[in-house]
C-alpha cells in the first residue's frame, strides 16, 4: 500500500512563498515520476509540476516564469518530491496534491491548502 503525506501548505501574502513537500511510503520500485497538481473550489484538478524518475520537469503555463526549474525537486533515497512555490498570486489558491505514478497507476495524497491573500 502506497502512502502519500503532503506538507507544507498554508496562508501567505501575494508575493510570498511557500515550499510544499510530499512523502512516499514503499520502495521506489516501479515509480516513473511525482507530480504536484491543485484543484480550486468548482474546477478541475490540474497539473502543476511534474518530475519524472530520470529528473525531467515538466510546469503549466500558469506558474512557468514564477517557479523555476528546478521548483520541483525530488530526493530519491527518500522517495520525497518537494515544490517551492514564488510569486505567489491569490488565483494560486487551491488545494495541492501530490501524486505519484508506480508501475502505471497513479496514487494520491490527501492534499494540502494553500491559501494566497491579495
Amino acid at each position: 500500500q502506497v502512502q502519500l503525506v503532503e506538507s507544507g501548505g498554508g496562508l501567505v501574502q501575494a508575493g510570498g512563498s511557500l515550499r510544499l513537500s510530499c512523502a512516499a511510503s514503499g520502495s521506489t520500485s516501479g515509480i516513473s515520476g511525482m507530480g504536484w497538481y491543485r484543484q480550486a473550489p468548482g474546477k478541475q484538478r490540474d497539473l502543476v509540476a511534474f518530475i519524472s524518475i530520470g529528473g525531467t520537469t515538466n510546469y503549466a503555463d500558469s506558474v512557468k516564469g514564477r517557479f523555476t526549474i528546478s521548483s520541483i525537486s525530488r530526493d530519491n533515497a527518500k522517495n520525497t518530491v518537494f515544490l517551492q512555490m514564488n510569486s505567489l498570486k491569490p488565483e494560486d489558491t487551491a488545494v495541492y496534491y501530490c501524486s505519484e505514478n508506480r508501475w502505471g497507476y497513479d496514487y494520491w495524497g490527501q492534499g494540502t491548502q494553500v491559501t494566497v491573500s491579495s
